[in-house]
Order: structure tokens, then sequence, then C-alpha cells
């Protein structure tokens, strides 16, 4: 492994900010349900930190990057993602000069096929971030970002703290 991978079972020295809520998958034999977002959740939800403004749904193919080149960034909006289905290593790269983890690179390993890979990440503002489908099948990410979409709080980072080439390589078969 060239990287070392968060999952519920090894949430250490998380980039500041980042929340993780482990999610259930109640099964019977009519199928599956998993409750993805609750307004009486307070550490991934409340009407002032963390509110809800919409939700959306992105398929992403085998083997591909969100953004491989560039990360991500909001200033103003904090991203709730969650795999539903799929597998993806979501990465949150911390450039914040008065943060207490600057510099720091994490990456979650997320889908529902596994207890400790089951959970929402929150992704706080100004962290740099983006994602990976590991799966052989496509990636399904749902989002609750905190705010509506807006195209002044969409940015884009030239990537030079990720080789996404060794996260392939780790995932290969």
């Amino acid at each position: 492994m060239n990287y070392q991978y968060i999952t519920l079972n090894n949430q250490q020295d998380l980039v500041e900010g980042v929340i993780l809520r482990k999610l259930t998958i109640h099964k019977d034999p009519t199928g599956s349900l998993v409750e993805t977002l609750r307004t009486d959740w307070q550490d991934v939800f409340n009407t002032k930190n963390l509110p809800f403004s919409m939700q959306y749904l992105s398929i992403t193919p085998s083997g591909m990057v969100r953004d491989e080149d560039k990360w991500h960034v909001h200033k103003f909006q904090k991203d709730r993602f969650i795999c539903i289905a799929g597998r993806i290593v979501t990465a949150i790269y911390d450039p914040r000069e008065n943060s207490k983890t600057k510099g720091q690179l994490n990456l979650f390993l997320m889908g529902p096929d596994k207890d400790e890979e089951m959970f929402m990440v929150v992704i706080p503002e100004d962290t740099y971030h983006g994602f990976m489908v590991v799966s052989k099948e496509a990636g399904y990410l749902l989002n609750f970002p905190t705010r509506l979409y807006n195209l002044e709080d969409e940015g884009r980072v030239a990537n030079t703290h990720l080789n996404w080439q060794k996260v392939r390589d780790d995932f290969a078969d």
C-alpha cells in the first residue's frame, strides 16, 4: 500500500473540522434501508453551522477521479459525502494557514459493503477535496451540501499533494 486509508475503525489524525458519522444499513427480507441525513444528528446537521440546502447524486465510472489534476474547494460550503454503491476513496487536503492540521492529507475508504466503510464524511470549507472510484463497478456518491450551488464558491486548485496513480495501484487486482 502506498497510502493509509481511513475507515470508521481507523480515525486517527483527521483533518481539523472533518466529521465522520457511522451509517447503519437496516436489512430484512424485503431489502435494505439507510438513513442518510436527519435533523437530530447534531454532529452533521444544525441550522447554524451545518444547514441542509440541497442533495445530489453523482455516478462515476470505475477508476475515474473527479478532477484528477485539480482539487475542488469551497470558501463557504461544507460538503457531506456518502458512497451508496461501489467503493470510493475521498481525499481531503488541509491548506488552511490557521489550521492545526495544515499540510495534512486524509484518504477515506467509503462504500456500503463493509460496516466500517459506511459513513458520512463532512468536508470543511477551504479544504481541498476530490474522490476516485476504486471498485470495479461505478461509484454512487450522495452529497448534502450546506449551501445551494453557487459558481462563485466553486473553486479548483492544482493538485500537487496527492498522486492518484498510487491510489489506483493500491486497489489494482
